[in-house]
């Protein structure tokens, strides 16, 4: 594996720490995710709410809030459908409890992924439409490529809103509200432009209660929206949208609320995941804890289940809700088990070389192919696609890795594709099953042609370098101020060297070890490292050690970690 390291003008380091107040390596960090100048450093190290932008600035937003002011004032009959994923639940939950809040009783509908496919499909809706039409259908994480969907809603007489982050793949022309930066607001220029939906529902939101308290609407001064970035931050962060400008706020914000939240829901769901927030919540346990959970219902029952639950006030519902999850969790778990070692099979025995994996069987459950494809790419640091089987096409879900844009390799490849759409970092794939092969030589040609000779190489991007006597907890401190960490905002990898291991290190799990360093001076360092027990480092030797920085809670206490990446003699 190759380590990379772009160094940084030390003397444009030094300065900008000086006037942030900040040590060097802080400011080093600021610098490399484009920070050189102290205003938006401070903006980003003290992300506020009170800095959102005026919502009225996206597009079309404001005639989204006089409709739903229609809407109130007429007590019409709403429908909300959302995407089954955790930012669709998320951005579903938030605008029904909001709305019910004010007085409306809207129904909402998950897709059911076995049954009706992706998002805004015609079967979800006919489900939707069952017990009655509505007047106003919206359309949550969905629906801006749906061009007939939303054409056969508007035949019918129902008003149809559209508030999704995915990208177009033509100019929509249906008569529908969308709101979309991607598509209305296209400059980079503005705080909330990567802005998941959940983020998006919030702004909307901001702007109706805005106007609902200009006009002193009953009840309105009673609701605080900041009680409801718990939602915004889960969708936010697991999603994968960049971390930066409003994502970053409601990430920061958010995670604060979610560790206090008294949602009956998300206390029920905490608890069955083994968290516990009073130590702080980072955005891994969304991704790895809450998401997943989340997620399980959608790929394998029903997504309902989840919105259920966020919603809910009933504690006993909650619990058995919440434990549902878990089990169907439990069930995905080991779905994904079996096809994560059959994917890395194929990837080592046939695709060793690919740029990019197009990975593909025909027994494989493709509610689940999404999350193996994020292994995949992780694991070998590449883009990756994984498709299962569901009738005539080969369907499945990418993801990809840092600096490479999904929906731009797809837009190579999309003579090839029966459909296709997502975002940078994330994308759903449909394709015939006889173009697989066509279509995996493009996506790597692809690839090698954006990346460059060095596109199959795994690659770590050393963040920094730092001697061994600077890992300390204050370190930790000062580091904390950059969080959270996540897309456009990196977890650092450092490069540490002067550090030794005392002994031998421990494997644990058969694929797993621990380990102490010890720097020049004899102060010990603690570590562990995850599925590295085929590649142990020799102890008593100087080392040089890619790794990054944790907090470890254990009994009541916390301490410094390093969790290992790579290694190699000094």
């Amino acid at each position: 594996m190759r380590w990379n390291y772009t160094p940084v003008h030390a003397e444009r380091v030094a300065e900008l720490a000086r006037q942030l107040g900040t040590n060097e390596i802080v400011a080093e960090l600021l610098m490399r995710i484009g920070h050189v100048e102290p205003e938006p450093a401070t903006r980003f190290l003290q992300p506020t709410l009170a800095t959102l932008a005026d919502p009225f600035l996206v597009a079309h937003l404001d005639a989204a809030v006089a409709r739903l002011i229609r809407a109130l004032e007429r007590r019409e009959n709403v429908i909300v459908l959302g995407d089954y994923d955790v930012d669709g639940v998320s951005s579903t939950t938030l605008l029904v409890d909001v709305l019910r809040r004010l007085g409306l009783q809207p129904r909402y509908v998950v897709p059911r992924r076995l049954e009706e496919g992706y998002g805004l499909t015609r079967v979800a809706i006919d489900r939707a439409l069952e017990v009655a039409k509505p007047d106003l259908f919206v359309a949550l994480d969905c629906g801006t490529n749906s061009h007939d969907e939303v054409t056969h809603l508007r035949s019918l007489g129902v008003d149809v809103i559209v508030v999704d982050h995915h990208r177009s793949k033509e100019t929509p022309t249906f008569d529908a509200l969308l709101i979309n930066p991607h598509v209305h607001n296209v400059t980079d220029d503005h705080s909330w432009r990567h802005c998941c939906t959940v983020g998006l529902v919030f702004k909307l939101l901001h702007g109706l209660l805005k106007q609902l308290r200009a006009q002193n609407y009953p009840g309105v001064m009673d609701i605080r929206l900041r009680d409801y970035l718990d939602l915004v931050a889960m969708g936010t962060i697991a999603d994968l949208v960049p971390l930066a400008g409003e994502n970053r706020i409601f990430a920061k914000h958010g995670l604060h609320v979610l560790a206090a939240t008294q949602r009956p829901g998300l206390r029920a769901l905490m608890n069955v995941a083994g968290l516990k927030p009073e130590n702080g919540l980072a955005p891994v346990d969304i991704s790895f804890r809450l998401g997943p959970r989340i997620n399980a219902s959608g790929r394998l029952a029903d997504a309902s289940l989840s919105v259920d639950l966020l919603l809910s006030q009933d504690p006993a519902f909650c619990r058995t809700a919440a434990q549902q999850l878990d089990d169907l969790n439990k069930e995905r778990q080991e779905i994904e088990r079996q096809i994560t070692e059959q994917a890395e099979t194929y990837v080592e025995k046939q695709f060793a070389e690919a740029c990019g994996f197009v990975l593909y069987d025909e027994s494989w459950h493709p509610g689940v192919v999404g999350i193996v494809a994020g292994r995949i790419s992780r694991k070998f640091n590449r883009p990756a696609i994984v498709l299962g089987n569901e009738g005539d096409l080969a369907k499945g879900s990418g993801r990809g890795v840092s600096g490479v844009n999904l929906v731009e390799l797809l837009g190579g490849c999309q003579g090839m594709l029966e459909s296709w759409g997502g975002h940078p970092m994330a994308v759903g794939v449909a394709l015939r099953k006889a173009r697989i092969e066509e279509f995996r030589a493009q996506f790597n040609d692809v690839i090698r042609a954006r990346r460059g000779l060095d596109a199959c190489e795994p690659v770590i991007e050393l963040s920094g370098w730092l001697d061994g006597q600077q890992v300390t907890e204050k370190l930790m401190d000062e580091l904390d101020q950059l969080h959270p960490f996540g897309q456009g905002n990196p977890e650092p990898i450092f490069g540490v060297r002067g550090l030794r291991l005392r002994s031998r290190p421990e494997i644990f799990k058969e694929q797993h070890f621990r380990f102490t360093a010890e720097d020049v001076r004899g102060r010990r360092l603690s570590g562990v490292a995850w599925k590295l027990a085929d590649r142990l480092p020799p102890a008593g030797q100087p080392l040089e050690l890619a790794v990054q920085l944790n907090w470890n809670f254990y009994a009541g206490r916390k301490s410094l970690q390093l969790e290992l990446l790579d290694w190699r003699v000094a």
